[in-house]
C-alpha cells in the first residue's frame, strides 16, 4: 500500500510514500524507548535550545515548507506561510516558559517539606489531521518534548511530505534520533502502538468517529488520551455590535484555510434586529471573495483537500435546502474547487445547523433575542469555542459564560495562542493543547513529601 500526496486544485500526484513495514515500526519504538532516557535527561535550557533552533530553521525555510503544505492540501500559500510562522512561535514559547511552567510547587501538608514534581512519562502517539499539517503537529511536540517527553507521530495519509519535513527539522535542530519520529503507517497500526508498553500516551486531533475508537483503544490498554474533535462554533452577532468587523471577522473565521477549520464560525447567529446591519456589511465581503489556484496571489480560498469532502459539504448544502435553507452565494464546484456559499434561514433540523460543516459555505441563523441566541448556540453535541460580538465587554463577559465551550473570544477571531488552553467539551473531546494546562497532560504529577 502507498500513501499519495495529491495536489487538491489539479488532482496532480505529487508524491508517493510507501507504508513502513511491521519490522520498521519495532524499530521506532526501540528507538523511541532509548531516545526517552537520553532526551528526559537533557535540562531545560538544552532543550530550549533545540526548540529555539527548530524555530530558527522554521524562519529560514518557511518559503519552501509552505509550498509543501499548499501542495498536498491546498491552502493559499499565504495562509501556509502564516501557518509555519506560528509553528516557529509556540516552539519559542514553550523554550521560554516551559521550565518555570513545570517548576516545583511547594505545598503545605503538615510534613517538614512537601511539593508537587512534574516529570516526563515516555512516549506519547501524536495522531494528526490534514487541515494544518505542521501546527498541529508543533501544536502537541512542543509542550510534550519540552516536558521531557519523545513523540511517535502518525499523520494523515494525504500529508506524509509535510511529516517528513518536520521529522527532519527535528534532526536538523540537534534532537537526537528517536525523539520526534514519523511512522508512514496505516489506521490499524494504532491498535498496535497503543499496546506497546514504550508508548504511554496518545493525543488526536481529527473526527468524533476517530476520537471514539482511540479513545477506547486508550481505555483499555490504561493510557492517558487527548481528544480535539470537531466543533460547530457559534458567532453570535448583537445589535449593539461593530458590524463592520464583525463581519469581517466572521467571513475570515468561516472562510480561511476553505472554511476546513475546527474553529471555523460554522454557526453564524444573528439576533434579528442586527440582522439587516450586519448582511449589508457580510454580503460584501463574500462577493468579493476568490476561488482558484492556491499559488495565485490574487486568491482568497484555495481548494478543499481531497474531492470526498466535497462531496459530504455539498450533500450537506443540498438537503438544508430541501428543507427550507436558501442558497444565496456560491455552492458550484468541480472536483476540490468549491466556491464560497452563503446559506440563510438555517433553522434546526437541518444538516447546516446539527452537523459539522467542514468547507467554504457560511451559515446564517436568526435569534429573536439574546436568550434565543445562546441557546441555539448551545443546541449543539460539540463544544468547542465561540465568539461573542457586542460594544459592551461586561455583557459579553455574562453571555460567554452561558455558553458551553472550551472557550469564548468577545470581539475577536477564535485562535489557539500557546499562552491559552485549548479545547472542548462534549462530543468537541477531552482535554487541553497549550498554555500551562497543554504542558502538564503529559507528566507524572508526583507528589514528594518529607519529615523528621
Amino acid at each position: 500500500m502507498i500513501f499519495q500526496s495529491i495536489f487538491p486544485y489539479t488532482q496532480q500526484v505529487m508524491a508517493e510514500h510507501p507504508l513502513m513495514k511491521e519490522a520498521a515500526i519495532d524499530q521506532c519504538l526501540r528507538q523511541a524507548r532509548l531516545a526517552f532516557e537520553t532526551w528526559k535527561q537533557y535540562s531545560f535550557a538544552k532543550r530550549s535550545e533545540v526548540f529555539k533552533n527548530i524555530a530558527a530553521i522554521l524562519i529560514k525555510d518557511k518559503d519552501a515548507l509552505a509550498r509543501t503544505i499548499t501542495f498536498e492540501m491546498g491552502k493559499i500559500l499565504a495562509e501556509s506561510t502564516a501557518e509555519i510562522e506560528k509553528c516557529a512561535y509556540v516552539c519559542e514559547y514553550y523554550a521560554e516558559h516551559a521550565e518555570s511552567l513545570l517548576k516545583d510547587q511547594p505545598r503545605e501538608a503538615g510534613y517538614k517539606k512537601s511539593f508537587i514534581s512534574y516529570q516526563p512519562v515516555g512516549a506519547v502517539l501524536g495522531i494528526m489531521p490534514w487541515n494544518f499539517p505542521f501546527w498541529q503537529v508543533f501544536r502537541y511536540a512542543a509542550p510534550t518534548l519540552m516536558a521531557g517527553n519523545v513523540s511517535l507521530l502518525k499523520h494523515a495519509p494525504n500529508v506524509c511530505g509535510c511529516a517528513k519535513k518536520i521529522e527532519a527539522i527535528f534532526l536538523e535542530a540537534g534532537a537526537p534520533p528517536g525523539v520526534f519520529q514519523v511512522l508512514i503507517a496505516d489506521t490499524p497500526v494504532v491498535e498496535k502502538l497503543l499496546e506497546h508498553p514504550v508508548v504511554q500516551a496518545v493525543t488526536l486531533t481529527g473526527s468524533e468517529r476517530a476520537g471514539s475508537s482511540v479513545a477506547m483503544l486508550a481505555g483499555k490498554n490504561i493510557k492517558r488520551s487527548l481528544l480535539e474533535l470537531g466543533g460547530s462554533d457559534a458567532l453570535i452577532v448583537l445589535p449593539d455590535a461593530d458590524m463592520k468587523k464583525a463581519a469581517a471577522t466572521a467571513l475570515q473565521s468561516r472562510m480561511q484555510n476553505a472554511g476546513q477549520s475546527c474553529i471555523a464560525a460554522k454557526r453564524l447567529i444573528v439576533l434579528q434586529e442586527a440582522m439587516n446591519d450586519f448582511m449589508i456589511e457580510f454580503d460584501k465581503l463574500i462577493k468579493s471573495l476568490k476561488q482558484g489556484d492556491p499559488f495565485d496571489a490574487a486568491v482568497t480560498t484555495g481548494p478543499m483537500a481531497r474531492p470526498d469532502l466535497v462531496e459530504n459539504l455539498n450533500i450537506q448544502m443540498q438537503r438544508s435546502i430541501e428543507q427550507g435553507a436558501r442558497l444565496v452565494l456560491g455552492g458550484d464546484f468541480e472536483g476540490c474547487n468549491f466556491s464560497p456559499a452563503l446559506l440563510m434561514a438555517v433553522e434546526k433540523g437541518m444538516p447546516a445547523f446539527d452537523e459539522e460543516t467542514f468547507g467554504p459555505m457560511a451559515v446564517v441563523i436568526a435569534a429573536a433575542c439574546e436568550t434565543d441566541a445562546i441557546a441555539l448556540a448551545n443546541d449543539s453535541g460539540y463544544g468547542l469555542s465561540g465568539s461573542i460580538w457586542t460594544q459592551d465587554i461586561e455583557k459579553g463577559i455574562a453571555l460567554a459564560k452561558k455558553i458551553d465551550s472550551g472557550a469564548v473570544f468577545i470581539n475577536s477571531l477564535v485562535k489557539s495562542d500557546p499562552s491559552l488552553p485549548f479545547g472542548g467539551i462534549k462530543k468537541s473531546g477531552y482535554g487541553r493543547e497549550l498554555g500551562r494546562e497543554g504542558i502538564l497532560e503529559f507528566v507524572n504529577v508526583k507528589t514528594i513529601a518529607a519529615t523528621w
